[in-house]
Formats: C-alpha cells, structure tokens, sequence
C-alpha cells in the first residue's frame, strides 16, 4: 500500500500512531534499522507508523549561510521511505515561528492531532525553542502528556556510527563505495541530459551532461565507473565530475559517457549510480594525452563493472540485510 502523505499536523489518524522525528536525508542503514523496527513494532500492535520531517531542512532557516548537500531529493527520500512499509510520511513547513515553539507545545500537538502514542528518537536528538526539548526534557514531558519515549540507539559501522554527516565527509573524498555500504545502495544523483559543448564527440566519446540539481551532495572531483538509468534500462559508464581544466571551464559539471550505448539522450530524465572513483580530476596539456586517459578509465570502468554484474548488491528494500557488519551501539561489546 502507497504511503500517505500529510501536510501539516491534521492528520486525525484512527489508531494510535509511533512517530520517528528527523530529517532522514538519505535514508541511510542507521534510518532504515530504526524505521524497519518501528514499523515491526506498530504492525504487531495494532497502531500506525509515520515518520515527521521538515521541508524546508531545518538548517536552510536557522543557518542559511551554509550551502545545503543534500544525500537525496524529496522524491527519493519519499520512495525510499514507501518501501519500509510506513503508513504515512508527515511533512511540516519548518518556518522561524516553529523553531520559537516550545518542546512542550510541540510534543501536546503531536500527541493531540496525529495521536503519537510513542516517539522514537536517537540518543542526540534535540528539538524545540534553543534545543530545550533534549532526551531528558522529553522524557519528562512523556509523563506529562502521555506518551513513551524510545531512544534508539546508533547503528555502528566498521566501529563507527552510521550518520549522514559521515557520508557527506566520504562523499567529499570520492569514497564512494564506502558511501555504498552505509547507505545500502549506490549513492545516486537524477537529472535531466543537456546540451552541452559537445567536445566529447570530437573527441571520440559522446557524453551525457547532466544539470544535478546544485542543493544536491556531489562526490569529489574525478572519474568514476557508473551505472546510467534511462528509460527503464541500465548501461555501464564513465562518469567526469569537475571543471574540465584541460579546456579552461570552471563550471561544475557531471559528463557521463555510456559504454554500450549509441543513441539520442538529449532531454531524457536519468540517473547516474557511482559505483567506484577511478582517479582524480587531472589537466591535460595535450589532447592526445587526454585521449590516451580516457581510454584507460574505459577499459579500467569496464572491468570493474562486469565484476559488479556478479556480485549481490544491497538495494532499497534489502538495506536491512546488508552484507557489511552493521548493529547497533547497544550490540557493542
């Protein structure tokens, strides 16, 4: 069953409801663990599962100076979230006069119109007017209002803790197989193909430019063995992302050119899924040079991806099974 979507606080539910609170930006392991539990949770006992988020991120309002780097757009995070089984997704304009809004008020509202019987949290959460409402004021107004609190613990990986600031920090170094496994799927960017200078076609290799969406967390400079979606079907690819210093350009782009594909792609939505950094952004005094290295990254993506065709994957709805140890810190020895 699709998930519904409430905007703003009058859901007026008719069971009881436990309410995951966050941002969730990327859907990582960590969120998928602690949504795939409550979920288990509100289906044994008869209640509903709703995740509360923001829109716009709450940073946007508080700190608007900061750049956003989003892990997903609305639209992925949405049918990411579908796929855990939720029965609805709240969506609440984040605006200054919220943020004034106190903890107490907040939680009685929530516990008022969208009847949120329990409230799952992580050990850092903090919400309200200056942060007020931490795990021990919430804890306190649990008594008051009526409701459990849960505090979830964190979902570690390779001994640290699964968090979208971590994935950010991988991104940023091209890690992007990393990001994969904390994620659960390939770290993934949409867009529609443009038209760009078309210097790859004189060159021999037809590219693909994707316009990404600027909000959106990009990985470092570089090239990358890719997967590219486009109309239903997956090719393999090279992926550029960077400035083209060999021509003089200094505009961010992302240029993917397909192995096995030879057809017209302008204007056509695609998704381009990293699956491995193969070197870093170089300048090139000589276009022969270029040349030489671009057939050097194809043979290299190539080979790296004919491997991958092989190899389980994690996806979506797989991510809470994913072949890399990861358990939560209450697992911890």
């Amino acid at each position: 069953m699709a998930i519904k979507v409430v905007h703003g606080l009058d859901a007026r539910p008719d069971l009881d409801v436990i309410l995951a609170i966050g941002s969730f930006d990327g859907v990582h392991l960590g969120h998928q663990r602690l949504l795939g539990e409550l979920v288990d949770c509100a289906q044994r006992t008869g209640r509903l599962s709703a995740v509360l988020t923001f829109s716009p991120h709450p940073r946007e309002v508080l700190q608007p100076e900061l750049e956003p780097a989003y892990l997903s757009s609305p639209e992925e995070r949405l049918k990411i979230l579908e796929s855990l089984g939720l029965d609805f997704l709240v969506l609440l304009p984040f605006t200054r006069e919220l943020a004034d809004t106190s903890a107490e008020d907040f939680v009685r509202q929530l516990h008022d119109k969208i009847r949120m019987c329990e409230l799952w949290v992580g050990p850092g959460f903090v919400m309200g007017r200056g942060q007020e409402g931490d795990i021990a004021r919430l804890q306190e107004l649990a008594a008051q209002v009526g409701y459990v609190l849960r505090v979830f613990p964190p979902v570690l990986a390779g001994g640290q803790v699964i968090s979208s600031t971590r994935i950010r920090s991988l991104l940023k170094e091209g890690r992007v197989r990393e990001v994969q496994e904390l994620l659960g799927r390939p770290y993934a960017l949409s867009a529609q193909v443009s038209r760009g200078a078309q210097r790859g076609r004189h060159l021999g290799f037809r590219t693909a430019n994707m316009m990404v969406d600027p909000t959106r967390a990009m990985p470092a400079y570089g090239v990358y063995a890719v997967w590219f979606w486009v109309d239903g079907q997956r090719f393999a690819g090279v992926a550029n992302i960077g400035v083209r210093p060999s021509f003089g350009e200094e505009e961010r782009v992302l240029e993917v050119h397909l192995l096995d594909y030879d057809g017209d792609l302008y204007g056509k939505d695609a998704r381009v899924e990293f699956v491995q950094r193969l070197r870093p952004e170089m300048r090139f005094e000589r276009i022969p040079s270029l040349v030489e290295q671009v057939q050097r990254d194809i043979a290299l993506a190539r080979k790296i991806l004919i491997s991958e065709k092989g190899e389980k994957r994690v996806g979506v709805s797989e991510g809470l099974d994913a072949e890399i140890p990861v358990r939560s810190a209450a697992d911890k020895e």
